[in-house]
């Protein structure tokens, strides 16, 4: 039998062009299966790729036409040989459907475009979401002589607060020159960039301007950089409309930094200058929510003289009156849902604890009793309201052998298996959300029980939900590393159910998983809480990556948690809080003068991903409780009245 993990070692020792020839002439006769030879000479091409022996690798490649990475083969040649025309154009022709056509066409495309082969780029160019592409598409229509179309497409492209990639230079200097080019469209990039904070590009467009309206534009930056400006009487012209909206960006500008002075501002001198009523709104908008977040006594009335309304707006006037607890003013907000709004459980919850607060027990009962079918924090906590037993409904996905045998006999799929023969993990996951694109809703779910054979935790869970089905409970809330979080659940006296729920909030219980901010692991823990905890338990810390392992992650994770819950008094909601937004964040949410009802003051959270981690880490505890057999835990038992903060 073919020893290829011996194979593969000689090919990694470099044996270049020597190994070739060996192996041409004298292949392994004791090869067990031909997949094990293409595997073998897969990696030798991949070897003499990356050591630029062109002949040998174009030599050993031409024999893997049939084998499934022969399209990655031919794409790791043909992204640096680009100027291969011919090649390039047979392989996006041939392999049109597959991912790596899909990576090398902008390759191509912006190779056609700075070599100005323009005829060629328009002809194989298809709209998408690059930016970059675009613009050199609509300039290369331009050159083409269709200036018209291309200009307009460029004040769509020029509308943005972002600075834009250098391939679209060419076309936006071409438009600052045109007639279309107009002061408005200066104006609307200008303030589109300060409304992002993006100052260098503010700056860049007030250089456009004439020398009028760069004095504007310099008063402007100037408030911009210093809100409190104005408040010196005189600063501002109210006369001047432009003035106005000035005025509008630094009261905007002062609501984070100093809320009172933003609305003093407003309220007595609004008055004075001409403001459209879109930009009035704002403001208002801007001054409301500012107050909600704050839980401060004034937000209801002036959420209450906003419009037009939006969802987002009906919910924070029931938020409002909540944190009041007045409720006359929760009835009032809930009522002027929209009916598939008040359908929500959430709202259904708050409706019986509206009813409930307002004398009407049988009422409130009858609300708790539907709300404790679904399958949610919402459900769990009308369930133990009423002493109910949670609802699970689980309905694993029924999948036979052959439908599965069937999805792996697909080409993406010969694809996928391959590289996890290579054990190329983040390569083979890119593959695969290509290929569930392509999939029928069917096939997606037996996708997903794939990935939940191959131990793709996260894979599995989040194909599952792009064929929208959220019934099969053993896959959505795997119980893989139960004995390192049994074990740390004992060691910090926490339930198992609470860690898996942090875990399964945070990774999705991917062992790899890492956030855009460096968060790694299974409980996404920051390498500088980590040494921190290292140090506490007298560790050695190794290295970041030593948060990837499972082991090292979940004793991090269980013992920073239980730290939090320490420093919260024993309260789960605040110690969740803490896990995602921060002690010092969840410390200034505190009430200031009376104790809150938990949950009351989780539905008040002022982040929108906390308030939704909060209620998903007790509602998957929940769960997980269950899944393991263990305990009787209630959300309601965790639910304990928020104090006041006593600092």
């Amino acid at each position: 039998m073919c020893d290829f993990v011996r194979m593969v070692g000689l090919i990694k020792r470099g044996l270049g062009g020597v190994l070739l020839s060996v192996f041409m002439v004298l292949p392994c006769a004791a090869a067990d299966t031909l997949i094990e030879q293409q595997r073998a000479n897969f990696l030798l091409a991949e070897k003499f790729l990356e050591q630029g022996n062109e002949q040998a690798f174009l030599s050993i490649s031409e024999g893997l036409a049939d084998y499934p990475l022969y399209p990655l083969l031919r794409y790791q040649y043909l992204k640096n040989n680009l100027d291969q025309t011919d090649k390039v154009s047979a392989f996006l022709t041939n392999y049109k459907d597959s991912r790596q056509a899909n990576l090398l066409k902008p390759l191509w495309l912006d190779y056609l475009a700075k070599q100005e082969r323009w005829p060629e780029f328009i002809q194989n160019y298809e709209n998408n979401d690059n930016t970059a592409l675009a613009c050199q598409f609509h300039w290369a229509s331009y050159q083409a002589g269709r200036q018209q179309e291309s200009l307009d497409a460029a004040k769509q492209l020029w509308l943005t607060g972002d600075t834009l990639p250098k391939e679209c230079d060419s076309l936006l200097f071409t438009l600052t020159l045109s007639p279309v080019f107009t002061p408005d469209l200066m104006w609307q990039r200008f303030e589109m960039a300060l409304d992002k904070d993006n100052v260098s590009l503010a700056e860049f467009v007030r250089r456009l301007m004439t020398q009028q309206d760069q004095g504007l534009a310099d008063i402007w930056l100037q408030v911009h950089k210093k809100p409190e400006l104005i408040e010196i009487e005189g600063f501002l012209n109210p006369t001047q409309i432009m003035h106005g909206r000035i005025f509008a960006h630094g009261v905007t500008k002062l609501v984070k930094a100093n809320l009172e002075l933003a609305m003093s501002l407003w309220d007595s001198k609004k008055p004075q200058f001409n403001l459209a009523q879109q930009i009035a709104q704002q403001v208002e908008r801007k001054l409301a929510m500012a107050l909600a977040f704050k839980r401060d006594g004034r937000a209801y009335y002036r959420l209450q003289q906003l419009g037009p309304i939006d969802p987002e707006l009906r919910e924070w006037r029931v938020r409002t009156a909540l944190f009041e607890q007045n409720w006359t003013h929760v009835a009032e907000a809930l009522a002027a849902l929209t009916v598939e709004e008040q359908q929500d459980p959430k709202w259904q919850y708050w409706q019986a604890r509206t009813v409930e607060a307002q004398g009407d027990a049988m009422q409130a009962q009858a609300i708790y009793a539907r709300v404790a079918d679904d399958r949610s924090f919402y459900g769990f906590l009308a369930a133990d309201t009423i002493n109910r037993p949670h609802q699970l409904s689980s309905k694993p996905v029924p999948v036979v052998d052959s439908q599965l045998n069937e999805l792996l006999s697909l080409p993406d799929f010969r694809v996928i298996r391959e590289l996890r023969v290579f054990n190329r993990d983040v390569e083979a996951q890119r593959h695969w959300w290509f290929t569930v694109k392509k999939l029928s809703k069917e096939q997606i779910l037996t996708a997903a029980k794939l990935a939940q054979q191959w131990r793709w935790d996260q894979v599995a869970i989040m194909t599952l939900v792009k064929a929208n089905y959220w019934d099969d409970i053993e896959l959505r809330f795997p119980v893989d590393y139960l004995p390192q979080v049994q074990g740390n659940g004992y060691s910090q006296q926490l339930q198992p159910s609470i860690i898996f729920g942090l875990m399964r909030q945070e990774s999705m219980l991917d062992k790899n998983a890492q956030s855009a901010v460096g968060a790694r692991g299974l409980m996404q823990v920051m390498p500088q809480t980590g040494k921190q905890i290292a140090h506490e338990l007298n560790e050695k810390w190794l290295s970041d990556a030593n948060l990837f392992n499972p082991d090292t992650n979940i004793r991090y994770g269980s013992y920073y948690f239980k730290k939090l819950l320490t420093k919260f008094n024993g309260h789960f909601p605040l110690a969740i809080a803490a896990y995602n937004a921060g002690p010092n964040n969840v410390s200034k949410w505190l009430p200031v003068d009376k104790s809150v009802p938990a949950d009351i003051w989780m539905e008040t959270i002022p982040f929108k991903e906390t308030r939704k981690y909060v209620a998903s880490v007790l509602s998957y505890s929940m769960i997980y409780q269950q899944r393991l057999q263990s305990g009787a835990l209630k959300i309601k038992e965790l639910l304990w009245d928020v104090v006041p903060n006593k600092n």
